[in-house]
């Protein structure tokens, strides 16, 4: 007898596990039943789960409390939420109601900011951390920011004439933060960051603009390393460089008094996820408090900008499967009702992989598959989870009689914006539907269309056919 799918599950991973689990042969996700979304709006189809958000705010919140209390740290956690990992106003929204503060990346980024204010979501005092290249368009609207009164914009500067730029619109004093560029991994193709200022250039820099100029204070060191936080010699070298370089900057200028890690909490993008997060959390705290203590000055503030950890997975893609092709005696493709480099572009263009489930047929064999999108592009494929290995998915005998659903999950961060939501697609095959799923003040879900399978009419209308 062969074994079913969910027998290669059972024995390959701990599951159930949070956020999975099967019903009557089925998949549930965040006890959301899949089947029952596809059978009311079809497929392809794209899910945001609301709830995942706040719980990952909190759990972050959580571990940053105890850290702090186990190590007698003096110094805050704050909770900014990195707006360009997802701008969708119900995500923001979402994120807002656990009282997190935003980090921006853009002009348009701040025109959503006065959209918040407008609608009561947010009040002058939140703390806006501008990051990113300012154009003219980004410094002016800086600018407005601090002539509309919100009182705690950190700009953080990431080139040395930023601030030339800045201070002429600037009525008053203007907070800023300096962000160090770092250093590369050795695989990369190029040894520094072009993100930020090099630290050796930020002592001078900090003499000659900022210490005698009663317009500037400064406010936060800002690093960020790209690769995420991990437990590697790399990692926490660069860690202990930012903590060191804070410290100096510290002794200098009085009004320093935060210290900005960025991004990088990673998310499971499979199912034989392992991340201490307990551990990690506890280390930076830790590391921060060591320095300080070992320097004699004050715990800082420590900043956050969590992007793809708050909104990675409470996104999920479906597909249904059209067609199976066996192409040679060792491949065998399952053909999709969409396009993956169009829907889920990370997957194709930096090769990032998402947790993939069939959402029915549990209880059939398997197969090593191949998935592969409907433009007419080569690269238009998924064929490996692990390393080189190929996917594994339920075997289909008819794909018209019993199609096989099939989902990839915690897409939620990057991949609209990346794939333009709204615009124009490969092959012009059209952007899934959007279904927002959320629970209301008794608990209970509830499931709307935010925006159908993207129309003919619109496309021919960007491309300039008119009626």
């Amino acid at each position: 007898m062969k074994q079913t799918y969910f027998d290669l599950i059972d024995q390959t991973y701990y599951f159930p596990q949070p956020g999975f689990d099967i019903e009557n042969g089925n998949l549930y996700f965040n006890n959301v039943s899949l089947k029952y979304l596809i059978d009311k709006y079809g497929t392809p189809l794209k899910i945001s789960y609301l709830p995942r958000i706040g719980e990952q705010i909190k759990r972050a919140k959580n571990l940053f409390s105890k850290a702090i209390k186990k190590n007698g740290y003096k110094g805050t956690y704050n909770y900014c939420y990195c707006t360009k990992s997802s701008h969708f106003s119900f995500m923001i929204r979402e994120a807002l109601k656990n009282g997190v503060h935003l980090e921006t990346s853009s002009s348009y980024d701040l025109d959503i900011i006065l959209k918040l204010l407008d609608e009561g979501l947010i009040t002058k005092d939140i703390t806006l951390i501008q990051n990113g290249h300012k154009t003219e368009g980004y410094l002016n609207k800086i600018a407005q920011l601090h002539k509309a009164g919100f009182t705690n914009v950190i700009v953080v500067l990431d080139s040395l004439n930023e601030l030339d730029r800045l201070l002429p619109l600037i009525e008053g004093t203007v907070k800023v933060g300096i962000r160090m560029a770092i250093d590369e991994e050795p695989q990369s193709s190029y040894y520094t960051s072009r993100m930020g200022i090099r630290a050796s250039d930020i002592p001078s820099f900090y003499q000659e603009k900022i210490l005698n100029n009663p317009k500037v204070e400064l406010k936060m060191l800002h690093y960020f390393v790209d690769s995420g936080i991990k437990d590697t010699l790399y990692y926490w070298g660069l860690f202990q460089k930012a903590i060191s370089l804070y410290t100096d900057l510290k002794k200098q200028c009085e009004t320093l008094d935060s210290f900005n890690i960025g991004g990088g909490l990673p998310i499971r993008n499979n199912l034989g996820f392992e991340y201490d997060y307990t551990y990690i959390i506890n280390e930076i705290v830790r590391n921060i408090s060591d320095t300080c203590s070992a320097e004699d000055i004050e715990d800082p503030d420590i900043y956050t900008e969590f992007g793809r950890y708050t909104v990675g997975e409470s996104g999920a893609v479906i597909f249904k499967t059209l067609e199976v092709k066996k192409q040679n005696d060792a491949e065998l493709w399952y053909i999709i009702d969409n396009s993956l480099m169009t829907t889920i572009p990370d997957s194709w263009s930096i090769f990032e992989k998402f947790i993939l489930l069939p959402i029915n047929n549990w209880d059939k064999p398997y197969s090593k598959v191949n998935i592969g999108g409907i433009t007419c592009d080569h690269s238009d494929y998924y064929n490996t989870e692990d390393l080189n290995q190929q996917v594994y998915l339920p075997e289909i005998e008819d794909a018209d009689k019993d199609p096989l659903y099939m989902g990839f999950f915690h897409t939620g961060a990057y991949q609209d914006s990346i794939s333009g939501y709204g615009g124009i697609k490969h092959c012009l095959i059209p952007a899934p539907k959007h279904i927002v799923v959320e629970r209301d003040e008794n608990g209970l879900l509830n499931d709307y269309l935010f925006r159908g399978e993207q129309r003919v009419e619109d496309m021919l209308s960007i491309l300039g056919f008119k009626d």
